[in-house]
């Protein structure tokens, strides 16, 4: 459980309503980092272009960013 209460759907914007839409889609349901940084438009921002970008990135294969994205997250102790 996160120390910080993330934002409801009640209580989220048009855009931030939009994402947590998009997240679903992904994930079947909105993630609680994702529900934290809609506290700060910039942040929440800055995470959605970064995964766009990284959804987008065709130089290294998928199986390979996963791969990747599982150490980094081993490495720095993130139970997500």
């Amino acid at each position: 459980m996160a120390r910080i209460e993330g934002v409801s759907d009640a209580a989220a914007g048009l855009v931030t309503r939009g994402l947590y839409l998009g997240a679903k889609r992904i994930a079947g349901q909105v993630p609680d980092p994702l529900r934290i940084m809609a506290h700060s438009k910039p942040v929440m921002w800055g995470d959605a272009l970064f995964e766009l970008a990284l959804a987008r990135a065709h130089a290294v294969p998928a199986r390979l960013k996963s791969l990747a994205s599982i150490k980094v997250a081993a490495l720095v102790g993130c139970v997500f």
